[in-house]
């Protein structure tokens, strides 16, 4: 019987297996544990009502970014959203 990474039910089956050094705190691999992390990263998303967009920018654009967003203390995604929608207001006001 193949034991599979993701279940839960059946992580005894190696329980006997003794390894040097610190104690495993997730029994899934660090791959695994990634793939299920961002899983339910987005999922909360979606519950919160947040939809991805991409952008690409040149890097002086994104060091101002960061720049603006360390000093208003926000983070570089909480920046872009409010500038956008600065943007966005004052394009509905003309």
């Amino acid at each position: 019987m193949a034991k599979q990474d993701t279940d839960r039910t059946t992580l005894d089956l190696f329980a006997d297996e003794r390894r040097r050094g610190r104690p495993k705190t997730n029994p899934l691999p660090r791959e695994a544990q990634l793939k299920l992390n961002k899983r339910n990263q987005l999922k909360r998303d979606r519950e919160r009502g947040l939809r991805r967009i991409e952008l690409k920018v040149d890097e002086q654009l994104l060091s101002r970014l960061n720049l603006l967003a360390a000093e208003q203390q926000l983070s570089r995604a909480e920046l872009i959203q409010a500038l956008l929608l600065q943007q966005l207001e004052q394009q509905g006001n003309n």
